[in-house]
């Protein structure tokens, strides 16, 4: 073999090494930050010496009330995801299967509505949400953020459900399933794959959501984690956390990574599902 062509072989390997460390060397450089002592945060080392732990100790001290910033993520993430799917399952199923006038056109303004950014909403929901009692409530951080995963979540099952075949559907009704019977119990199990990847997209963006519950809350109990990291305070007025927001950093997003890693598997048999027939 050519020195050429094993570089023509190697090639697409070193792509993917070059993307993924592309991808993980902010990562990387938070975990390392995060263990690094106050007077050597700003070191350029690529390991952290001596290895220190009191960020994360502050992060979690009873000051920051960083573990309830964690539980009110969870619970607006986790509430947003039920309901969006609870909802995109059956708008999906409407729109891959019935056919009806402007169903196409809908359907756009459907995807349409998640391309508003987040700022054009706020202020008016700001104001109905103060004339309602909302605020400081999970309802006015989770009906906002399912402005724009409900979008998401519909295209995508939307799309799975039209690689179905009707026949499923058709053979269950034949041994004697009426049509939400055939749905509910033949195309939903069948459909899991697609309703789990779309799940984990669904959670991660309304985990991640930081305008929304910044603007709808304003006492330190009902912030959510991104919102509880923006406002860590130093020792002193004019001093940054740096250390403690690069630990806070890390312990967001490692419950995302672990939840990726763990669920791999469904989450490619779910985006490649209906790929070849």
């Amino acid at each position: 073999m050519t020195l050429t062509a094993r570089w023509r072989q190697r090639l697409p390997h070193l792509g993917i090494a070059l993307v993924v460390a592309y991808c993980l060397a902010p990562f990387y450089w938070m975990l390392v930050s995060s263990l690094r002592g106050t007077n050597d945060i700003f070191s350029t080392s690529l390991l952290p010496s001596p290895v220190s732990f009191a960020n994360y100790r502050s992060v979690f001290g009873p000051a920051q009330g960083f573990t309830r910033a964690l539980l009110n993520s969870l619970i607006v993430a986790g509430v947003t995801t039920a309901l969006s799917l609870v909802l995109a399952t059956f708008t999906a199923y409407a729109m891959a299967r019935l056919e009806f006038r402007f169903k196409r056109l809908i359907l756009t303004l459907i995807i349409a509505t998640s391309m508003f950014p987040v700022v054009s909403i706020v202020v008016p929901l700001l104001k109905l949400f103060t004339d309602i009692g909302w605020i400081n409530t999970y309802q006015a951080m989770i009906v906002p953020s399912m402005s724009f995963t409900l979008p998401l979540a519909v295209w995508n099952l939307t799309t799975f459900f039209r690689q179905m075949p009707d026949e499923l559907e058709q053979a269950a009704m034949v041994d004697g399933c009426t049509r939400g019977q055939a749905f509910r119990k033949v195309i939903v199990p069948l459909a899991a794959p697609g309703i789990f990847t779309t799940a984990i997209i669904t959670f991660i963006a309304a985990w991640n959501e930081f305008l929304i519950a910044l603007s709808m809350t304003n006492k330190p109990g009902m912030q959510t984690a991104t919102v509880a990291i923006s406002k860590f305070s130093g020792a002193t007025t004019y001093q940054t956390p740096f250390g403690s927001q690069m630990a806070a950093g890390v312990v967001v997003t490692i419950p995302l990574v672990v939840m990726v890693l763990l669920f791999q598997r469904r989450i490619v048999a779910g985006l490649t599902a209906g790929a070849a027939k």
